[in-house]
């Protein structure tokens, strides 16, 4: 089943709820709301959690869970973790490494920024765990799904350590709607650095190499909606500022890889689109395009597409 054909059915099971009478309903939907784990550790970082995840049952009552960076395995005490971590061998992600990239971040040291592409048939244990962890953080009514249709895209950082994980995002194998993301998150120890934006960039430069027009599956997380409008706006509006003469909705879209509701819905936010005699016309002056360029923010790190060793997945994969 597909995640949206998933979501349907349970939203079926759950809109009758036959087996619940009204007060154990209550108490239901009340335990969803309530987050059980409190903090976890992962690698150097602890980190306050935000939301209720359904971890295994031998798991309530434990406030504290203590995750492994390098296969995402977690335990209930700390003496756990270090007798796993003795034996742990990779120290990166289970999966292919298809981007490495060396930056400079906000003190101007160089900062290595790698991507793993994990399938998730073939790692399942790490894609589940990574669901459980990323639960913590997401406000979704459920997020734990049959990962097998699914590919993970990791970003780590990288020292002589290993690779440490700081965000990711999931996309379906083959989407029927064309979307080009399923969830994205950057864990909160890493977030306002700069790595939503490269994570949503990332995604479309996937498109690129597939030939396909992308865009995020729906609902997006108010979080996620505030990066993905910054995105789409500096995006759409560098081309315009950079191109020569009139272009069209479609030529923007065939050039970075955004579907044309975006680029539509971003212009409208911003006043630069107009509808004349039935279709849209950009009414943008270069005055404005700077301005709302300038507020749109930088990218702190950009794809460099030379860097991304990567090719589509096909079925001979499956």
């Amino acid at each position: 089943r597909t995640r949206q054909q998933k979501r349907k059915h349970e939203g079926e099971a759950d809109d009758g709820h036959e087996e619940f009478d009204p007060q154990s309903l209550r108490e239901h939907e009340e335990f969803t709301k309530v987050k059980n784990i409190q903090s976890i550790e992962l690698g150097k970082w602890e980190m306050e959690t935000w939301y209720f995840s359904p971890f295994p049952p031998e798991y309530n009552g434990v406030s504290k869970l203590f995750f492994c960076e390098f296969d995402l395995c977690f335990f209930k005490r700390k003496n756990q973790l270090q007798r796993h971590m003795r034996k742990v061998e990779i120290l990166h992600p289970p999966g292919d490494e298809i981007y490495r990239c060396t930056y400079k971040d906000r003190q101007d040291n160089p900062l290595t920024l790698s991507f793993f592409e994990v399938d998730g048939k073939k790692e399942k244990i790490y894609c589940q765990n990574l669901c459980y962890l990323a639960k913590l953080f997401l406000d979704h009514k459920t997020l734990y799904y049959d990962v097998d249709l699914f590919l993970f895209y990791i970003l780590c950082e990288v020292d002589e350590r290993g690779c440490h994980p700081v965000g990711y995002f999931s996309k379906e194998k083959h989407s029927e709607e064309g979307y080009n993301l399923a969830c994205i998150l950057t864990l909160p120890a890493h977030q306002r650095k700069g790595y939503g934006k490269l994570l949503i960039s990332f995604s479309y430069e996937l498109s690129k190499k597939e030939g396909k027009i992308g865009t995020p599956e729906r609902p997006l997380s108010d979080l996620g909606a505030v990066s993905y409008y910054s995105y789409w706006t500096r995006t759409v509006l560098t081309v315009l500022k950079n191109h020569e003469g009139s272009i069209s909705i479609r030529q923007l879209s065939d050039m970075t890889a955004i579907k044309q509701d975006d680029i539509i819905s971003t212009l409208q936010r911003l006043n630069l689109i107009q509808y004349q005699k039935g279709q849209h016309v950009i009414c943008a002056a270069p005055k404005l395009v700077e301005r709302h360029i300038k507020e749109a923010g930088n990218f702190r790190y950009e794809v460099d597409a030379a860097k991304l060793i990567w090719s589509p997945y096909s079925t001979a994969q499956a």
